[in-house]
């Protein structure tokens, strides 16, 4: 991002990685906030420990004042005496009532992890993976009350890597939206650039992703199982259960493959076997295109309580795993 001369006020709204890394090449590239508003500190971990968001520590970092309310109304009038020229957001996870949106003379602009108006929501980054799609990208627009809605200023695509997962996928579009936004500002606050109204016939919503969309169904294909690996990695996470004496221990996975096999070879669904290199393999469900042959090898996996390991280490402990079925 350019280094700039920036005499704006703006606000920056933001709470979570994402949001720190744009906020840190805001602040590199000349457009340094008079306020940054995040969520309130939350308790991390077993212990519960109360820890303060990324977006507030790094504003912390860079001596600017912070403000966490619970709902952001009540922040509402620290924002007008402010009398700000541009709110900035980056996932801050509160909807933003017109009146505050409203407040700058340039407005509120959002940065957007997808090439809107496709996967409008809270889960863009996951959802192009989980669709096998070939490309997303960043959107900056300017934000009215609806969710994700307001006219585009600006829009950059990028490729999906083969094997992508959500943690460097954030990191990329993290990245790509930071730069974009620092380009949008500058030709926004200059009348340069004439606002592209979304298309609604277009729009399409992602889900609030919960814990549970981490089950792994073994019904469904192997590709699409590895595909929810990856888009869901480091949250929800991808788990399965396996039923030992009577007891139910639950495995996460966190690398895997769709693996083929030459021959023909069908076992009820969610069976455990070994496939070649004496790799740990579960038969799947057909989907639409697979074959009987079609299963998923866990690469890296992690028993609950127990550190992360390869499908070989694991199996050299468990034995006993090949031959169940995983619920």
């Amino acid at each position: 991002m350019k280094i700039v001369n920036c005499k704006l006020k703006i606000v920056f709204m933001g709470t979570p990685e994402f949001g720190a890394i744009i906020l840190e090449k805001l602040i590199k590239g000349g457009y340094r906030p008079c306020l940054v508003v995040t969520a309130p500190d939350k308790p991390v971990g077993r212990e519960q420990t109360i820890t303060p968001l990324p977006v507030k520590v790094l504003a912390e970092k860079n001596n600017i004042p912070v403000e966490q309310p619970e709902k952001i109304e009540n922040c509402k009038l620290k924002i007008e005496n402010l009398k700000p020229d541009l709110i900035t957001v980056a996932a801050y996870g509160q909807i933003i009532s017109k009146d505050i949106l409203d407040t700058p003379r340039y407005g509120s602009l959002n940065v957007h992890p997808s090439l809107l108006p496709k996967y409008r929501g809270s889960s863009p980054i996951q959802a192009v993976i989980l669709n096998g799609d070939k490309k997303t990208g960043a959107t900056i627009i300017l934000m009215d009350e609806k969710m994700d809605h307001g006219p585009i200023l600006n829009q950059r695509a990028m490729t999906i890597e083969e094997k992508e997962t959500a943690i460097s996928l954030h990191d990329k579009l993290a990245d790509l939206g930071a730069n974009l936004l620092g380009e949008t500002i500058s030709k926004w606050t200059r009348r340069m650039i004439n606002p592209q109204p979304q298309d609604d016939a277009k729009a399409t919503f992602t889900k609030v992703l919960t814990r549970a969309d981490g089950q792994i169904n073994w019904q469904k294909s192997a590709e699409a199982i590895e595909r929810e690996i990856r888009a869901y990695l480091p949250w929800p996470g991808s788990y399965t259960f396996w039923e030992k004496t009577g007891k139910s221990t639950q495995i996460k996975t966190l690398k895997a493959r769709v693996y083929k096999s030459p021959i023909t070879m069908t076992y009820p669904i969610g069976k455990t076997l070994v496939v070649p290199q004496n790799e740990l393999a579960i038969q799947c469900g057909k989907g639409f295109s697979m074959g009987a042959g079609d299963f998923l090898v866990m690469e890296r996996l992690q028993m609950e309580g127990k550190k992360e390991m390869s499908s070989e280490e694991f199996l050299r402990g468990h034995p006993d795993f090949i031959g169940t079925i995983l619920k």
